[in-house]
């Protein structure tokens, strides 16, 4: 399996030496809101394959002979590792939840 990653770059706006620039701590989402950017960024591109992969199910079932069985079976395929990989990330971070809540302080 050869997954490839998309580097994310934080616009300037957001980067480390301005994000305190008001005095105060970076915010709740950590350095910039880098992180939630990532992970929106990764749902949205999830959600774009699920959406590819139904409509050309959609083009495969009304006979639609500038849509091919495999480009079909391909885009299935990942919007399906999306899913996995997004439902396993989730589940980390709901089990991360959960140890820290069971800290005792």
């Amino acid at each position: 399996m050869d997954l490839k990653l998309t580097p994310v770059s934080m616009p300037a706006s957001m980067r480390p030496a301005q994000a305190t620039r008001s005095g105060g701590a970076a915010g709740a989402d950590g350095v910039g809101g880098g992180f939630s950017t990532a992970l929106k960024s990764a749902l949205s591109s999830v959600s774009a394959a699920q959406n590819e992969s139904t409509r050309l199910q959609q083009e495969v079932q009304m006979e639609n002979p500038k849509v091919s069985l495999e480009e079909t079976m391909v885009a299935i395929q990942k919007a399906q590792i999306g899913f996995t990989a997004t439902l396993n990330v989730r589940n980390r971070m709901v089990q991360a939840y959960t140890d820290i809540m069971n800290m005792q302080v």
